[in-house]
């Protein structure tokens, strides 16, 4: 049971910080679920992990932003306010995608600060009009959430401007990360206040709502929950710059279905959770997936589209045919190109304005002939890089016309007011090039839109000829093939391109435009939508079949989810189950189960040698360390356990006990292989920086640990394929594990050794009817499938009673888990303390503790 404080933000941000703009206590408005209304407040809030089945079975999508898809202003009496539909909003074309009878529910805050007298009379209203619920933020928190942390750390950020200074780029404040979340936790008692766990989807979006997949899954276990990125992701070079890097990593990662617009963003996260958290993707019949804590984390590829409908509504708009007349005479006998940005500093426009300069100087034949009308909307945010480049092109546009302006021509005509859609329309209609040079723009829409207005409708056919420049850095960029791509900050390459998109032929035009249209018409919002909601579904399917758990405080948080035949080990059953047996089997792995992974000094403790002294003691157990490790290290490590048996190199070398000698299972002498394997380790040694060679007696192992994550990565799934390629024809193994590859000799394998120990005490009339078997990685997953097996061909007793135990909380052939190591040693030494000594001849005094040791031991009969 999980804190009933849970919600609070001095447990979730883990930050000494207090509450901000503290909310009055009320009853909520809106509520979809049958309960008592008190369970939805925070101080009285319990951890929900979604088994009691909801009295609602219709599906239904909750969409998350920071701002609703509604249009808000004073009524001319100041008595009340009108909502509308804000038509341009993508949220508000998301539902084009979704089933015809799938609900939409909106939350997110609206763009005018309702007093909180109003609040609730607003919430009722919009939830029965517009089936949105407001989110409202007080003053303090929205300033430094939106402005502060959203503005002046992650819109930079995420565009590629570092914090060099705090006059450039600005300096991390904690008090910004505070009100961040502080904010999303305010989103997300909203999204509680209407949900239905059982049956709704959760679908959030942006940059403004990172953490807030943290708040729904804490609360909601098996939430069903996709979030989409509508900026870019940068590279982890400049990620891993954020102080809070990991707390919104984990955050995003509680979400089911993760979306970015291109590859090149996708990519980039999935290198921070691999360089940050150790976590690698794989590929699956064209899915991206991360394993995390036995959930699948689906990555989505797919670019967001225009709204079809509307922009075809618009061209046939009264206003926008007016302007078009107005505009074709303002600009008779000259050529149009257009630029459509907002007035931020990573859209590059002083750079356009410079490239159109460069153009007019280096093609005069332009001059006189060529315009640049570039349209500026206004800036979503605020301060002193801002204004600098406003100041910029405002000095550049001065310059450029003055010195290439004539009396009736101007060549850059620029507009800084607001314009409606129609005449954005109308302006796009007579352009015959649409430059866009943003340095970083997480989609831009605007060539699409310029696209489907050079198209028109089927009763007003436009030109259907187009041009585009565009730059290389923005998410478009890579379904455009026949757009002119240009690197903004080469200005010299940019003219030419302007150049060459007005000079073109006009064949050439109508060619690229049919080809863009074909695109942009087929993949527009709704298939966006409906291609994400489609994974979503896909990769929740599984969801109401697992067991799940929440572990982890604060922003560490995680939902674990496992088969529902998975479950831990308990001390209890094993001891009462160890009591009453005869003949036991006890297989344990060294590195990551009896030894942490993480310690330098491998050699085991007096307490692992003291336990394992006293099972070894008891005549009815047959106990064995089974290790990937080389038979000296392991042998000169377990010296003291006299009667402990020890399979080194995955089982290749095998010893009964220290008296008996070193046995092969695996009968061969070809290590002929070895000369072909070893230079092509080196080969990938050689050129991947921190990586090694371990030379065993029956096989080759080459580390990466301690290379660059991404890289040694790669040089590992390229030294898989070379090997594989040069030893098709050798009777050996090639394997991949955690951080090596490995090259043994066939049938070779833990799972080997296990029937072998199996096979002998059978053979001595001695069937096991206990078998304890504990690892923690792939390799030990093959001792799990052949005790399975072995359950089944009657090599153990008909009553054995079987734990099979991995270590940590993963999917495994296991039936058990235990945590960690220490845990592992723990329950042994529950086993030790009921342990019966077999009849003794002497006594070995290891640490503080006894144990006997007898000079019988268990031989094989093999």
């Amino acid at each position: 049971m999980m804190s009933r404080s849970y919600t609070n933000l001095l447990d979730l941000a883990s930050g000494n910080f207090p509450v901000m703009g503290k909310e009055k206590k009320r009853l909520p408005r809106v509520m979809t679920v049958p309960g008592v209304i008190s369970e939805l407040d925070e101080d009285q809030a319990n951890s929900v992990t979604s088994d009691v089945p909801s009295s609602i079975s219709m599906d239904r999508v909750i969409i998350v932003a920071n701002q609703l898809p509604i249009k808000a202003k004073r009524r001319p009496d100041n008595k009340g306010w009108s909502f509308s539909w804000d038509e341009d909003s993508l949220l508000l074309h998301i539902k084009d995608g979704l089933p015809e009878d799938m609900e939409v529910l909106y939350v997110g805050s609206l763009r005018v600060d309702v007093d909180i007298n109003e609040q609730d009379d607003v919430s009722q209203m919009l939830l029965e009009r517009f089936k949105c619920v407001p989110a409202f933020l007080p003053a303090d928190i929205l300033a430094k959430f939106y402005h502060g942390f959203c503005k002046q750390h992650l819109w930079p950020l995420f565009h590629y401007m570092l914090p060099f200074s705090a006059s450039h780029g600005g300096r991390f404040e904690r008090s910004l990360w505070e009100a961040y979340v502080a904010a999303n936790n305010i989103f997300s008692k909203k999204v509680i206040e209407v949900i239905n766990p059982e049956d709704d989807y959760v679908w959030i979006h942006d940059y403004h709502l990172m953490v807030l997949p943290t708040f729904l899954r804490r609360r909601f276990n098996r939430l069903r929950m996709g979030f989409f990125l509508h900026s870019p992701f940068p590279s982890s070079e400049i990620y891993r710059t954020l102080p809070v890097r990991e707390e919104i990593l984990k955050a995003l990662l509680n979400s089911d279905l993760i979306g970015f617009h291109t590859f090149d963003y996708a990519r980039h996260f999935l290198s921070c959770c691999s360089r940050m958290l150790g976590l690698e993707y794989q590929s699956k019949r064209g899915y991206i997936g991360l394993e995390y804590y036995g959930r699948t984390v689906g990555i989505k590829i797919m670019p967001v589209g225009i709204h079809m409908g509307q922009i075809e509504s618009v061209l046939t708009h009264a206003d926008k045919e007016w302007r078009v007349a107005e505009l074709k005479r303002q600009f008779e006998g000259k050529t149009v190109l257009l630029g459509v940005d907002d007035m931020d500093i990573f859209k590059g426009v002083n750079l356009k304005l410079l490239a159109m300069e460069h153009m007019l100087k280096l093609h005069p034949n332009w001059q006189g002939r060529a315009v640049l009308v570039q349209i500026a909307n206004p800036a979503r945010g605020s301060g002193k890089d801002l204004e600098e480049i406003q100041a910029e092109i405002k000095a550049s546009c001065k310059r450029i016309n003055e010195t290439f302006g004539s009396p009736g021509y101007e060549p850059i005509v620029f507009i800084d007011t607001p314009i409606s859609v129609a005449e954005r329309a109308a302006y796009f209609t007579i352009a015959e090039c649409v430059v866009v040079t943003a340095v970083r723009d997480g989609m831009n829409l605007t060539p699409y839109e310029y696209i489907v207005c050079r198209q028109g409708t089927p009763s007003n056919v436009g030109s259907r000829k187009s041009m585009l420049v565009v730059s290389e850095f923005i998410g478009c960029s890579p379904s455009l093939s026949g757009a002119i791509r240009v690197n903004p900050w080469n200005t010299e390459a940019t003219a030419e391109a302007l150049n060459e998109s007005i000079s073109m032929a006009e064949t050439e035009k109508e060619l690229r435009h049919e080809k863009h249209y074909k695109y942009v018409s087929t993949h527009d919002v709704a298939y966006w939508s409906k291609s994400f909601f489609q994974d979503l579904e896909r990769t929740c399917k599984d969801h109401f079949r697992r067991r799940c758990w929440g572990i982890g405080l604060s922003f560490g948080f995680r939902v674990v989810a496992l088969d529902p035949s998975f479950r831990k080990l308990s001390i209890d059953a094993i001891v009462s189950a160890y009591s009453r047996a005869k003949n036991r089997a006890i297989l344990l792995d060294y590195d990551g189960t009896v030894m942490p992974q993480t310690t330098i000094n491998k050699t085991p403790s007096e307490e692992v040698i003291s336990i394992l002294n006293i099972l070894c003691g008891d005549v009815k157990n047959v106990v064995f360390i089974v290790s990937g490790r080389g038979k000296d290290s392991l042998g000169k490590w377990f010296s003291p356990c006299k009667r402990l048996g020890i399979a080194a190199e995955h089982g290749y070398f095998m010893r009964w006990s220290a008296g008996k000698e070193w046995e092969t299972c695996v009968q061969t002498s070809d290590f002929g292989w070895m000369q072909i394997a070893e230079p092509v380790m080196k080969l990938y040694t050689d050129s991947t920086d921190g990586s090694w060679i371990e030379t065993k007696e029956s096989a080759l192992v080459w580390h990466h640990i301690d290379a660059d994550p991404g890289f040694g990565s790669s040089q590992a799934k390229e030294l898989l394929d070379h090997l594989e390629s040069v030893l098709a024809n050798e009777p050996v193994a090639v394997k991949s594990g955690q951080f090596i590859i490995e090259v043994k000799p066939q049938a070779v394998s833990k799972g080997t050794v296990t029937e072998k120990i199996f096979s002998s005490m059978a053979g001595d009339g001695r069937q096991a009817d206990f078998v304890l078997c504990i690892g923690d990685d792939r390799s030990d997953e093959d001792m799990f499938g052949v005790i399975a097996d072995a359950m089944n061909s009657g090599v153990l007793s008909p009553n054995a009673t079987v734990f099979a135990c991995t270590v940590g909380q993963k999917p495994s052939k296991a039936k058990y888990y235990l945590d960690d190591p220490k845990e592992v040693i723990t329950m042994l030494d529950s086993l030790a303390d009921i342990t019966d000594p077999s009849p003794v001849v002497t006594e070995v005094v290891v640490g503080n503790r006894s144990s006997s040791s007898t000079s019988v031991s268990f031989s094989s009969t093999s």
